[in-house]
């Protein structure tokens, strides 16, 4: 079983000024394919809050997958994928890459993400939309080929053999 840190991106969601339905969702999507989540948090839209969160969950929680949501559009106060990028020593940007294909077959502002992935040590962050229904597409796109990639990032499966 692998374990999950989540992080919502919210100014609002931060101040308890709104409900966090996204993160929320996440966990529960999360559960049900059988990843434990180990820790959540809601940070407002501050790149340097946003960076601590995120260390702290891989480099002391040692989580497997970092998941985040929200922070990813064009607004001035969308910095998580700045923030991601500072954290990360290796970037994976074919899973952005097939979240914003797969997207696009949806909705063409798909391709006005700038969510990016990558690894920090033994774990992988993913950048996900801050909408519910964006999140849950996006996830249940990836979510088949995450298992493999995990156990490739953690060790525990040597190769990637075909079937």
């Amino acid at each position: 079983m692998f374990t999950v840190g989540i992080i919502t991106a919210s100014d609002k969601g931060s101040q308890g000024l709104r409900e966090d339905v996204s993160g929320a969702l996440l966990r529960t999507l999360l559960e049900e394919a059988g990843y434990q989540v180990v820790t959540y948090e809601i940070v407002a839209d501050e790149e340097e809050q946003l960076e601590a969160s995120m260390i702290k969950m891989c480099d002391e929680d040692h989580v497997d997958l970092l998941v985040t949501t929200g922070g990813t559009g064009f607004s001035k106060r969308d910095v998580t994928p700045e923030a991601t990028k500072k954290v990360i020593t290796k970037e994976t940007p074919g899973i952005v890459e097939a979240m914003r294909y797969y997207s696009l077959q949806i909705t063409p502002r798909a391709m006005l993400s700038r969510a990016v992935a990558g690894i920090r040590n033994q774990t992988l962050i993913i950048n996900l939309p801050g909408s519910p229904k964006a999140v849950k597409e996006n996830l249940s796109f990836i979510l088949p080929s995450l298992t493999h990639g995990l156990e490739i990032m953690i060790g525990s499966a040597k190769e990637c053999g075909r079937k």
